[in-house]
């Protein structure tokens, strides 16, 4: 398979949503419950934060989208974060562990260091051992546990909050 990282486009929006809205009807894989609408996506992906970065994988020779990796600055009502990101990695579930997520953390870290991130953070459902390990698997490092962090159809969910540092 051979596959390529790119920054989305508004275009993308409905390729994007035929991945994100099948992982949040699932029900287990994010903390996101409610599905977005293509309206929606394609303003979020119009108005996305300059430092941001949202990088899609495309597989060739068809052209389908089989991922997306989201890093917006963790808070923009302080320059005290200003080297810190978030991270949302989500790929199609038919697609999983295939090297998707691999080739997407690694154009992100390259990029998110160019536009000077120092420090990714982020959230995992405690419940979501493969996303949990594939984040471990590329650095990440378990800074904590937030009990009872998500409620979704009534029911409490822990969140695990991990961090990677891209300075060493």
């Amino acid at each position: 398979m051979t596959l390529s990282i790119r920054d989305a486009v508004p275009a993308d929006a409905e390729a994007i949503l035929g991945i994100l809205n099948p992982i949040i009807a699932a029900r287990v894989h994010t903390a996101f419950d409610t599905p977005f609408s293509l309206d929606a996506e394609r303003d979020y992906l119009l108005n996305f934060p300059r430092r941001g970065i949202f990088h899609v994988a495309v597989r060739y020779p068809d052209d389908q989208l089989l991922g997306f990796q989201v890093l917006e600055p963790f808070a923009t009502y302080t320059n005290a974060f200003d080297h810190v990101g978030t991270l949302g990695t989500y790929v199609d579930l038919a697609e999983r562990r295939r090297g998707t997520a691999k080739a997407l953390f690694s154009a992100t870290f390259e990029k998110a260091r160019l536009k000077g991130y120092e420090k990714i953070f982020t959230f995992v459902r405690a419940d979501n051992a493969a996303a949990l390990a594939t984040y471990l698997a590329h650095g990440f490092t378990t800074v904590g546990t937030a009990r009872d962090h998500a409620k979704i159809d009534g029911r409490y969910i822990d969140e695990v909050l991990i961090e990677r540092a891209l300075i060493s």
